[in-house]
């Protein structure tokens, strides 16, 4: 397993995985499954360590908004599982996974200090990240937060080509334009528009992106 950079494990040292594989218990999930509930309440968290899940939410008027995409490495409940809050969030399989499941993970965090440092790290940026997905949602338009998005994917997942970074892309139209806040109808025209400019092209679920740079300039 190699975690993605910037994620949970990611900070660890290897003794510190060790012991968090110690502490956990291994399991596994098909593509499409409800890994955890918004709502329901728990003290296990999970630690990603094969394939890609969203995180999203719900509406009142049931429109599904994706907060997040996290790959392996990934630390995943630890905001119910520390405060004893209802979670805030639904995880869903975007592929097959594997994980480990650490039950009472206060209990773990009271035995390990300098884990519980990193993860008070680990939450203070994703609520800047939450903070400057805000802003991109009042200053850009739909095409630049589209761009955003991929080029997210493209640092995080991206395989180079010779025709540019590949990118196999674990969203649908409808869940892509819940992480950009913006209808299907919408993206779908601004994906057209950065095919129209030679900066991407698209195909079952991947994107290969053409011009990084020319993408990051219409993302700004």
């Amino acid at each position: 397993m190699n975690p993605d950079p910037g994620e949970f494990l990611s900070m660890l040292t290897a003794d510190e995985v060790e012991e968090m594989r110690t502490a956990g218990r291994p399991r596994r999930w098909d593509r499409g499954t409800t890994v955890m509930s918004e709502g329901d309440t728990s003290d296990w968290v999970l630690v990603l360590t094969e394939g890609r899940v969203k995180v999203s939410s719900h509406t009142s008027s049931g429109t599904e908004v994706v907060l997040a995409v996290r790959g392996p490495g990934a630390l995943l409940g630890e905001m119910s599982a520390i405060d004893g809050s209802p979670r805030s969030a639904t995880v869903t399989a975007l592929e097959p996974i594997a994980g480990m499941v650490i039950r009472d993970f206060p209990a773990f965090l009271q035995e390990h200090g300098r884990i519980a440092v990193l993860l008070m790290q680990l939450v203070t940026g994703r609520l800047r990240d939450a903070d400057r997905k805000r802003i991109e949602y009042g200053a850009f338009d739909t095409t630049g937060r589209v761009a955003t998005r991929l080029i997210e994917l493209a640092e995080r997942y991206g395989e180079k080509t010779n025709s540019g970074v590949r990118v196999a892309l674990p969203l649908s139209q409808d869940e892509l334009a819940g992480w950009t806040g913006a209808s299907r109808e919408a993206v779908s025209k601004a994906l057209r528009t950065l095919r129209d400019r030679g900066l991407i092209e698209t195909g079952r679920r991947r994107v290969v992106i053409h011009d990084l740079e020319g993408l990051r300039k219409r993302a700004r």
